[in-house]
């Protein structure tokens, strides 16, 4: 299929660009990155770059001709592919601004639509329109799609639950003494809490798209080849691009009485108003241990059953065992090589086999993961391989135009990466080429304490290069031993030959605060000397990153 050249978006002001000179011919082979012409905007002579390598197939407009922004210039494709026959405009209306309705003739199109109001899609809905583009959004439930509603936000209050119980058990440790105090939750109080915690966030971004100026439908959204966008199965809007950012579901197993209403997901168990006495968690993934820590805290009988061999079994090593142990000592049982077979309910809750035992419970958690809602593709013929949209370095799938960017096409489900994908898929729209470093995105599980890790794990590492490994332990922290926190770690991991910083790995308090320290210095390529001359805060939880780092190198100042 061939590759549309775009009248490229160099800044929020530019509307139209004037062609100065093709550098190439139709006919002519053209690289990737190769200059194929020269335009001229009102403030600047920039060159245009070729996306892909070909074969310049047709040119749109000539030398001298003024365009609209993101409108097609030229085809690159394969030797003898036909293109459709494009007429140029005389001179086209420029982009509306965003105060003014498209236009009189085709008010439902759009330079922008955006399948989807999670993470990926509010991020790259705001961000088109600060580039002048007009922009749709379409949105299936409420703004703010799983993380705000039922995922990372409303998991952390109930994660600070938690924190307040444990501070409060082990306040006369510290000889602060409470007196006859009864600890419960009340969770019909702690479910409104949350409620006005997440209706103070969706409420905020579907201000922030009013205020950008996006259009904002609410339906079941879809697409088809032509970039015609559907809401509820009604066609609804044409599209220059589309970004379909869909993001994904709880993921299922075809296991006989999966189906009980007494088997919770992620997403049900948010809103629970009676606390269960038991609770089996299936799978010791992030959010599984996350509900495994709040319901242990608030005094739930807590089983967590994994097939893997370890707890987080996607994480480093170190990380998989200290944070298992620690569990099991807050008294949470975990049950790994354990597979489940069956599902039933009893009188009193539900009875879950396995191939190692049976355990009854009030109420059971499925937590395997989630998978990507491909719902938003339609009919448009978008490659999908594993459940997953394929897409390159940009995000845009095999349709040019068409982009695909968080959940959907699998590579980081991390809220904070498809507000990045996003970005990067609006840069190109725009003309611009800004990359995300996928192995410097950092995740963390918000337990007590929390991990947290970026880059390589230690045997990803040892397979690609020969690593030195440091290690500095909490123990060992000033803040952490005030504070009454010394459990955990940080470990990095080194490139011996260049010393670069290949993977960071923590279980610590504030873990998921001083990762973003090593995930800095990771993308900009730091190595470990530079990252030893940087001079920390004393006393902070950072000084153990540092220290960490000097061990690597056998400099560490408060450890042997």
């Amino acid at each position: 299929m061939a590759t549309e050249i775009i009248m490229p978006k160099a800044g929020m002001d530019m509307q139209e660009g004037q062609i100065l000179k093709w550098m190439v011919e139709v006919g002519d082979v053209v690289e990737e990155g190769q200059v194929i012409l020269e335009i001229m905007t009102d403030k600047v002579s920039m060159e245009v770059e070729a996306e892909t390598s070909g074969v310049l197939l047709q040119k749109v407009y000539d030398e001298g001709d003024t365009v609209p922004v993101i409108t097609t210039i030229g085809y690159i494709g394969e030797a003898g592919e036909e293109v459709a026959a494009e007429t140029p405009a005389p001179k086209a209306e420029p982009v509306q601004a965003q105060d003014q309705p498209a236009t009189a003739k085709d008010p439902n199109r759009y330079d922008v639509a955006v399948i989807g109001g999670g993470p990926a899609g509010y991020a790259a809905a705001i961000k088109a329109a600060q580039g002048g583009l007009k922009t749709l959004i379409v949105e299936k439930d409420v703004l703010g799609g799983t993380c705000l509603n039922r995922g990372c936000i409303p998991t952390k209050t109930y994660v600070e639950n938690a924190q307040i119980f444990n501070t409060i058990k082990n306040a006369e440790n510290r000889g602060v003494i409470l007196d006859n105090i009864a600890i419960s939750v009340d969770l019909p109080k702690a479910v409104a809490f949350k409620n006005k915690v997440v209706k103070q966030l969706t409420d905020g971004v579907a201000y922030l798209l009013k205020g950008n100026k996006v259009d904002v439908l609410n339906g079941v959204g879809s697409m088809d080849n032509d970039k015609n966008v559907y809401v509820d199965g009604a066609q609804v809007a044409q599209a220059q691009n589309v970004i379909l950012a869909g993001g994904s579901q709880s993921g299922r197993i075809p296991v006989p009485g999966l189906d009980s209403a007494k088997v919770l997901t992620s997403d049900d168990i948010l809103d629970l108003t009676e606390l269960p006495e038991s609770l089996v968690v299936i799978g010791a993934g992030v959010v599984g241990l996350e509900m495994a820590h709040i319901f242990n805290a608030y005094g739930t009988k807590v089983t967590v059953i994994e097939m893997c061999d370890r707890v987080l079994p996607g994480m480093d090593q170190d990380v998989s065992k200290e944070i298992g142990r620690i569990l099991k000592r807050d008294g949470i049982q975990i049950n790994l090589k354990t597979s489940l077979q069956s599902v039933e309910e009893t009188e009193t809750g539900i009875r879950l086999v396995t191939d190692q035992k049976t355990y009854e419970a009030d109420l059971a958690l499925l937590s395997i993961g989630r998978t990507p809602d491909l719902s938003c593709i339609g009919t448009a013929d978008i490659q999908v391989e594993k459940n997953r949209v394929v897409v390159d370095e940009y995000f845009q799938t095999n349709m040019p135009g068409v982009y695909a960017t968080g959940d959907i096409n699998g590579k980081r489900m991390l809220a904070h990466a498809a507000y990045k994908m996003s970005e990067v898929a609006v840069d190109h729209i725009l003309g611009k080429k800004s990359k995300i470093k996928m192995n410097c995105v950092p995740s963390a599980v918000y337990l007590h304490p929390e991990a947290a890790s970026v880059g390589l794990t230690e045997e990803q590492a040892a397979e690609q290069h020969k690593i030195i490994v440091g290690k500095f332990t909490y123990a060992g922290n000033g803040r952490a031993l005030a504070t009454g926190n010394s459990k955990g770690f940080v470990k990095v991991i080194l490139d011996e030959k260049y010393k670069e910083i290949l993977g960071v790995h923590i279980v610590g308090i504030s873990a998921s605060e001083v990762i973003n320290t090593a995930a800095v210095m990771m993308a900009n390529e730091l190595t470990v000397y530079e990252a030893m001359d940087v001079v920390v805060d004393h006393p902070s939880y950072t000084e153990a990153l540092h220290e960490a780092f000097c061990a690597a190198m056998g400099k560490a100042l408060h450890a042997l």
